[in-house]
């Protein structure tokens, strides 16, 4: 009776966990070894992630892939971790299915690989009526275009008399947003131990709580994100309210 009650009393989970991924590469220096092996590290971080949050009873996660200020980074890293989106995606499809994850990508897939593209596509494809966790990926993803992408859909409508300018508010331009339909997150966590939020979901974290941690990526495991949490129930959300 007492263990029933612990958890009848134990409070939800938040809705939708966003996540920052930081520090394959230091974590791989410190070791000695390639980057390429950080980023290993990191992929399987992201498998053990998406199944704990299954188990903890989040609706939703979006985790940040790939930037599309990591362009920058030297073309031997980028084929590195375009290799491994193609490997997680071939590999992990099938037991995303069977557990009833939908897929979701964000971000400009122009630029990206045909191959992966045809991956992305058939990844949305096969999980779109699936009901459990919603995992959302940014991927080639930047906070500052999604917004200008969105000015600029709503500014083709009105020049074209589809829309008002006097009646755009907050849920217009949301709805113009890559998240259309995704609720905003809750709890964002970066790891690494950096605190800033990178160019991710700009307008989406307006209220979110921030929890940095100074693990790196691969070493993330279901701790760091059970205490995450704990600190996010920790928090009152105000909204800009006075707390009374």
């Amino acid at each position: 009776m007492e263990a029933a009650a612990a958890f009848a009393s134990k409070p939800s989970p938040p809705l939708h966990v966003a996540i920052i991924m930081d520090g394959n590469g230091r974590w791989a220096k410190a070791r000695g070894l390639r980057r390429i092996v950080g980023h290993q590290q990191g992929a399987e971080a992201v498998r053990r992630t998406v199944k704990h949050c299954r188990e903890l009873g989040v609706s939703y996660l979006t985790i940040y892939a790939f930037s599309s200020e990591n362009w920058k980074r030297p073309p031997t890293e980028v084929d590195d971790l375009m290799g491994l989106m193609r490997l997680y995606l071939r590999r992990e499809l099938d037991e995303l299915v069977d557990a009833g994850v939908r897929m979701r990508f964000i971000g400009d897939r122009h630029r990206l690989p045909d191959d992966i593209i045809a991956l992305v596509n058939q990844a949305e494809q096969r999980t779109r009526t699936s009901s459990g966790l919603t995992l959302t990926v940014a991927l080639n993803y930047g906070g500052r275009r999604e917004i200008v992408e969105a000015a600029q859909h709503l500014a083709r409508d009105a020049a074209a008399g589809l829309l008002d300018p006097g009646d755009i508010d907050e849920k217009t331009f949301a709805d113009r947003l890559a998240t259309n339909g995704l609720p905003e997150p809750d709890l964002l966590i970066r790891t690494s131990g950096e605190q800033r939020i990178s160019n991710f979901l700009l307008w989406q974290l307006a209220y979110t709580e921030l929890v940095f941690i100074p693990a790196m990526w691969p070493d993330f495991t279901k701790q760091h994100l059970e205490d995450a949490i704990n600190e996010f129930h920790r928090r009152e959300r105000r909204y800009g309210a006075s707390s009374g």
